[in-house]
């Protein structure tokens, strides 16, 4: 029988400049679950203010503003379970995921499947599950993270898998980028009029003092370039800024991800 998505309420907790951590609870809940605390402060506070009871931390990968609380968490609720994949620059995990893993945090009704989406880091994990994708930094609102110890090829592979999703898919993507990723977006495609819609519904978001956080991935499919490498538009403009044909969506990706590198970030 298709189980019904569990209501969570999902709360972004600021960090660092521009950094979400992701709070998982049930209405009523005690319990809490994290997604990529990189600084312990903000939790803690909110956590001891709302008494509230962190049972369970989802890493997606080790950089240090994803993964940089934990000793510190562990340290103040020892019971809580710690699950990420296998990276020896990830300490102090309870539980290693992998591909196909489900993981079901305790004192929280859903479950969530570990997808592999290595390209931004050689071991970067997503959870998907409850209608809702927990990405890290291989997919952005409006763009895609940058390539550091991955490759590129694994990077286009990973989205494109992301793509097969459901379009209803709620994206919780890790930092607030959307508006500079937009930018880039306009360069690849300007007469792209849903994404012309879209920076104007976030520009006034971000005015409104609002996370542009989550998208959906039917909205990334239609305005986020790195998740169009098929597009005519898209491709062309790859092209031209490569100085040559392109013959598969890997190499629009590089050509794409090359040209966000060098000329707009």
């Amino acid at each position: 029988m298709h189980k019904e998505f569990t209501l969570l309420d999902i709360t972004p907790i600021p960090a660092f400049d521009d950094n979400y951590i992701w709070l998982l609870r049930h209405d009523d809940g005690l319990f809490v679950t994290l997604v990529d605390p990189g600084e312990p402060e903000p939790v803690l506070d909110l956590l001891r203010q709302r008494q509230l009871q962190l049972s369970a931390v989802l890493i997606t990968h080790h950089h240090w503003d994803h993964a940089g609380a934990i000793d510190e968490l562990k340290s103040v609720y020892p019971e809580a379970h710690f699950y990420g994949p296998r990276d020896a620059r990830i300490p102090g995990l309870t539980h290693v995921v992998c591909e196909g893993d489900a993981v079901s945090p305790p004192g929280l009704d859903a479950t969530f499947a570990v997808m592999e989406v290595p390209g931004h880091t050689s071991t970067h994990v997503a959870y998907f599950g409850e209608g809702c994708l927990f990405c890290g930094d291989t997919l952005f609102a409006g763009g895609c993270g940058r390539v550091f110890d991955g490759t590129f090829d694994d990077l286009a592979a990973s989205l494109q898998r992301i793509a097969g999703l459901p379009t209803q898919t709620l994206v919780y993507c890790a930092h607030e980028y959307t508006m500079a990723n937009l930018g880039f977006a306009a360069w690849v495609e300007p007469d792209n009029q849903e994404l012309l819609r879209r920076s104007e519904a976030e520009r006034k978001r971000r005015e409104a003092g609002m996370p542009t956080v989550p998208s959906t991935l039917a909205v990334e499919l239609q305005t986020n370039p790195f998740m169009r490498l098929s597009e005519p538009g898209v491709a062309a403009a790859a092209a031209r800024r490569a100085g040559r044909p392109l013959e598969t969506p890997a190499q629009v990706f590089y050509a794409l991800r090359k040209w966000k590198d060098e000329d707009y970030d």
